[in-house]
Parts: C-alpha cells; sequence; structure tokens
C-alpha cells in the first residue's frame, strides 16, 4: 500500500517536526513526538508528547479532533506509532478504532518492542502508511533519543561563556548579555539534570535553577562533583538544595557529611580512577539510573576541557560576548577552540536578538 509524496505532505510533517522539536529534553525516557492530522487538506489536529513522556502524541491529537472529521484523515507524525503496551495503551489501537485512513510517518522506532511492526499492523486494517518521510530532518531530531537508547550515560550538552578575545573569567559579575544568560536558562529548563564541580560552586556561588518567567518548576535537578567534600555551607545550592534536588558525588568524608544531609542534600560516593580523579563514566552512569536523560554541563575550564579531552559531549554551546576586556593578566583565557573544531563536525550560528553577543552550537 505505498502511497505517493506530495509537497503538502512534506509542508504538515515539517509542522510535527516543529512540534517534536518543542518538548526535546522535556519528555524523559520516551522520545518527544509530534503529531499533525489533516481531512480534506485541512489540519484537524495536532499533538505533541507531553511533559515527562505521556501521553503520547498521537493521542493528544486524536482526542482533540471530532470523531466525525477523523474517519479517512492522515496522520503526519515523526516517529513510529507504538503498538505495545507500556506506561499508555498502544497508538495503533487508537489509529485504528478512529478510522484513521493514511498514517506518514518519519522514522522506525529503535524500541524493540514496536520497531517494525507497525506498518503491518495497519495494513491490516487497510490503514496505508509511508514511512521516511523528510527523513534527514526527522533523524536529527532523534539523535538524541538513538544515543539514549544505546548509551547507559545521558545525552551531555556543554555551555561556557566567553569574552570576545576568549576569556573566561572577567571582573564583571557576568559575562553574557541579559539575553544571552536568558539562552542559558533556557538550556537548563531543556535539560532534566545539571552538572558542575565543587570548585565553581565555591568560586561563582551559582544558584543553577532556571529563572525565566513561569519555568521555575522545570529547574534541572543539580549535581557537583566534589571530591573532598570542599562545597561551602554557605553556598546558595546548599542552602535551597530542600527545593531543588541536589546530588553530590564524593569520595572522602569528613565532617561536613552529616550537615549537608541534614540540609537536604543526597551523597553519592564513587571510586577514584587514575590520576585521583572521581571516575566520571560511572557518575554519569548514575545520573541517568536517577532518570536524569539530558545532561548540562555548566562547569569551569577543567571540567569543561575533561569533558572535551574524553569526547563525552553531545553537543556544545559557545556563548561569545561582544565586548573584550582589560586587563588580561587576571583572568583565564579559554584555549581550547580548536578542541572543539577538532571534536565536532558541524557548527552553526544562532540566530536571536542578542545584540553583539553571539552563540555558537557544535554537534
Amino acid at each position: 500500500m505505498s502511497l505517493k509524496i506530495s509537497k503538502s505532505d512534506k509542508k504538515f510533517m515539517d509542522l510535527a517536526i516543529s512540534l517534536a522539536e518543542d518538548r526535546v529534553g522535556l519528555t524523559g525516557s520516551n522520545p518527544s513526538v509530534g503529531c499533525v492530522i489533516v481531512n480534506k487538506s485541512q489540519i484537524i489536529s495536532v499533538g505533541q508528547t507531553g511533559i515527562g513522556g505521556t501521553p503520547h502524541a498521537e493521542t493528544v491529537a486524536i482526542k482533540s479532533a471530532k470523531k466525525e472529521d477523523l474517519r479517512g484523515s492522515s496522520m503526519y507524525v515523526t516517529l513510529e506509532p507504538c503498538n505495545h503496551y507500556g506506561r499508555t495503551p498502544p497508538c495503533t489501537k487508537q489509529i485504528i478504532k478512529n478510522k484513521i485512513g493514511k498514517v506518514f510517518f518519519g522514522v522506525k522506532d529503535v524500541d524493540i518492542r514496536t520497531s517494525g511492526k507497525t506498518t503491518k499492523i495497519l495494513n491490516n486494517f487497510n490503514i496505508k502508511v509511508k514511512k521516511n518521510l523528510q527523513i534527514k530532518k526527522i533523524l536529527n531530531l532523534y539523535k538524541s533519543y538513538f544515543f539514549l537508547k544505546k548509551q547507559e550515560y545521558p545525552f551531555i550538552t556543554g555551555k561556557i561563556a566567553c569574552t570576545k578575545d576568549y576569556y573566561i573569567k572577567t571582573n564583571r559579575k557576568y559575562i553574557s548579555n541579559p539575553h544571552s544568560l536568558n539562552f542559558s536558562h533556557l538550556l537548563r529548563y531543556k535539560n532534566q539534570g545539571i552538572l558542575v564541580s565543587s570548585k565553581t560552586v565555591n568560586s561563582d556561588n551559582p544558584q543553577l535553577n532556571c529563572r525565566l518567567n513561569g519555568l521555575l518548576k522545570y529547574s534541572p535537578t543539580r549535581f557537583v562533583l566534589d571530591k573532598n567534600l570542599d562545597i561551602s555551607l554557605k553556598s546558595k545550592i546548599v542552602k535551597n538544595s530542600k527545593k531543588i534536588k541536589t546530588y553530590i558525588f564524593y569520595n572522602k568524608s569528613n565532617s561536613k557529611i552529616k550537615k549537608l544531609k541534614k540540609m537536604g542534600i543526597k551523597l553519592i560516593y564513587i571510586n577514584l580512577i587514575q590520576n585521583n580523579n572521581l571516575d566520571l563514566i560511572h557518575v554519569l552512569k548514575k545520573i541517568k539510573k536517577l532518570n536524569v536523560y539530558y545532561l548540562l554541563v555548566e562547569g569551569g575550564i577543567e571540567l569543561t576541557n575533561y569533558f572535551m579531552l574524553k569526547k563525552l559531549f553531545n553537543e556544545f554551546f559557545l556563548l561569545k560576548s561582544g565586548n573584550n576586556i582589560n586587563n588580561k593578566k587576571r583572568f583565564t583565557k579559554f584555549k581550547f577552540k580548536n578542541r572543539i573544531l577538532n571534536t565536532f563536525s558541524n557548527k552553526e550560528t544562532i540566530n536571536t536578538y542578542l545584540g553583539k553577543d553571539k552563540i555558537i552550537k557544535y554537534f
């Protein structure tokens, strides 16, 4: 039951992709899916995966449409509709029940419970199916989902801010302008966890939350690498750890451990490896087991450099200010621009209203 692809089909799938992109990082272990339902060339409903992973996009779109409009309609969905019982009933059951006539999906799911089975199931009910629509865009959309299905640790995004002349420490509180700072908070919203070192906590005293209007409740779980428990008990993240989940990975106990636990910090012991460092891969596996699938690393120069050397970043954002600094002797130079270029094959400048600042994404 082969279907021919028209310009309109691509347009509707592009809309479904946009819906899915909006929720990437917010759907837990489930993929972010976008769905558009069309009847007589008119969009009758849309859906996207719910925050946390449910409900599924297809279910949202079906429930948003009138039952009489669904009969004989066409569904455009970014991922192969599920056909198994999990946290929700199969989407194929809803598609069949509502007599949808055609299903266009972007790519086969890698989940073995569904993978490659949907077409046959729908064809048995005379529903026409076409897969691999807008495949290049779809593969880019599901880069993180496919990674998470294969790896035992999260999809990792790196971020660092520097001046125009590549210094990361200045005599100002913030290197970036307010627009770039808002982008940093957007990254925190889009990631379930954020990782820093105790050195960053003690030198910058950050809050590590999302301070965009209305999004504070989506602040990421905070993780701190602190081998010797050097973290200051007066730091902001310790003081408000009962409001936002906060974990410290450590190796050496001291008198702070009882105080930290009493203040709401969760402590996880980690073995040391070569060079007397915490076993970072073990840390990352622990983070994923805590149901954090998207992790933002906002460390300083040392932690960023270590992740870069180990090729652990899946993508990296360089927030570059439009200003130089004057007294360069006092500040830290960002020296691994070439390493970024050698690590990632692609880069793009984010087109936003940032004044003189630039945001460069490497992937």
